[in-house]
């Protein structure tokens, strides 16, 4: 007994996390990406010059407070000599060429911090400012050993002949830049954090929107396969006039295809059937006029042959979405046939998978099936086997007998329409090449090989 196979899934197309070119996915995604980096870009930036002015602020900040104190503590002597009231080398005024320097200037007298080690603050041009308004002012300039810093100086105007008082603060640009680049390099990582997480959910809700397109194509495919016969109508807004345009078409394109399926149907029954009983009376006179007759019944055969073949396959161009169980169909031929074959008690095998499909009408599939199990219940010895598999995109139906068989040659003419191989069994020798010619309408074949019963094996392949 040939093992059931079950039906391979039907492959769908490739799924790509970003789609394909030109696809509405990868459009959106791509733009989506493109707008979050601007976005976090301008959001570094901004955080970065806020970050930058907060330090700034601070370290001015204590810059000014070292001036003020300096300004509130300076005591001039009356020989022109300056002193504080207390001791202003404090950390971190109090490390040598750390950047962190002040110095008070009154004409020739200068009062230094510890870590300048007698060395003068280079001072840029500023303003006079009186002292009843004084607020330091900001600079950058350079220390005494080249380094870079940051600057605070106030200068105030003396009462009459007094020299004016210049008071400076200094910071390292490395006290700024040391705080900002740390703060920058955490922020870097946070917002880098955050744009994976916002891009995830932008892809996330990209896939959630397309949703409805992708079941749409997938209930498509399901019609065109004929597992649907239309659309579903619970489709989203946006979605739904287009379901319903395409369930109009669906529907004017059944009833095209019904109408043209009944005109081949009639045509075919009207014609062939007659022509063929023609030819085999002529053919069996034998007449030399019976037999021009003949050629002339054979030229019309072919020309309504070729005519129907292609109404019908113009008919089933959609057949497609035309779905038969082959299953049922075999079980139904065998009800029948064990009827018309009652006196040779016939062990019918059907092997034939649940839920296999063919896409054939059930009309063609009957006809096709009941010329293969015909000739091999005519045949067969006391057995007849039915089975089925899926091969790709393909289905292959194998009817076995274990009858006498045929050898090559026989297997050639007993496709030959009218070659009978036995007179002395009823028959038109139809059978075969109708099973043949409606197999290939479908884009599928009919094979005749040696059965493993020891009989023949009819291998029909049609698209699954």
């Amino acid at each position: 007994m040939i093992p059931p196979l079950p039906a391979k899934p039907r492959p769908g197309p490739p799924r790509r996390l970003f789609g394909g070119p030109g696809s509405l996915q990868r459009r959106l995604l791509l733009t989506a990406g493109a707008c979050l980096a601007i976005a976090l870009v301008a959001a570094g930036l901004s955080i970065g010059f806020i970050l930058h002015r907060f330090v700034r602020g601070q370290i001015d900040g204590r810059l000014d407070d070292r001036i003020l104190s300096l300004v509130s503590d300076l005591q001039p002597a009356a020989d022109g000599t300056l002193s504080l009231g207390r001791d202003r080398d404090g950390p971190p005024f109090d490390r040598a060429r750390s950047g962190w320097y002040w110095q008070v200037r009154r004409g020739e007298a200068v009062l230094r911090s510890g870590s300048l080690e007698e060395r003068d603050l280079a001072l840029p041009e500023m303003p006079v400012r009186r002292r009843d308004r004084d607020t330091p002012s900001p600079a950058d300039g350079t220390g005494p050993w080249g380094e870079g810093l940051i600057l605070r100086t106030l200068t105030v105007e003396g009462r009459a002949s007094e020299p004016q008082t210049v008071y400076v603060a200094s910071a390292p640009t490395a006290a700024l830049r040391g705080p900002v680049l740390e703060a920058l390099r955490t922020l870097l990582v946070c917002l880098g954090l955050i744009g994976l997480l916002l891009f995830a959910g932008v892809l996330v809700q990209v896939r959630l929107g397309l949703q409805p397109l992708r079941r749409l194509r997938d209930e498509l495919a399901a019609v065109r396969a004929g597992e649907l016969d239309r659309l579903p109508e619970r489709q989203p807004t946006e979605v739904r006039p287009l379901a319903a345009e395409i369930n109009a078409l669906l529907h004017q394109n059944g009833i095209n295809l019904e109408h043209a399926r009944s005109q081949v149907a009639n045509l075919a029954h009207g014609l062939k059937t007659p022509l063929a009983t023609l030819s085999i009376a002529l053919a069996e006179t034998g007449g030399a006029r019976d037999a021009a007759l003949a050629r002339q019944v054979d030229a019309m055969d072919r020309r309504i042959r070729h005519h129907l073949r292609r109404a019908r396959t113009a008919a089933i161009g959609g057949s497609s979405r035309t779905r038969a169980h082959i299953a049922a169909h075999v079980a139904d031929l065998a009800i029948a046939l064990l009827r018309i074959h009652a006196d040779k008690a016939i062990d019918f095998v059907n092997a034939v998978p649940n839920g296999l499909t063919a896409a054939c009408d059930p009309q063609d599939l009957d006809e096709i099936l009941g010329n293969l199990t015909e000739n091999a219940c005519k045949w067969c010895r006391g057995r007849v086997r039915v089975g089925a598999m899926r091969e790709g995109k393909d289905v292959v139906i194998r009817v076995e007998d274990d009858g006498p068989g045929l050898d090559e040659a026989a297997m050639a003419e007993a496709s030959i329409r009218g070659r009978r191989l036995d007179e002395s069994r009823p028959g038109h020798g139809f059978g075969l090449p109708i099973a043949i010619e409606l197999a290939e309408l479908y884009g599928g074949s009919v094979v005749l090989g040696a059965s493993e019963l020891g009989g023949l094996d009819a291998r029909l392949t049609l698209p699954a």
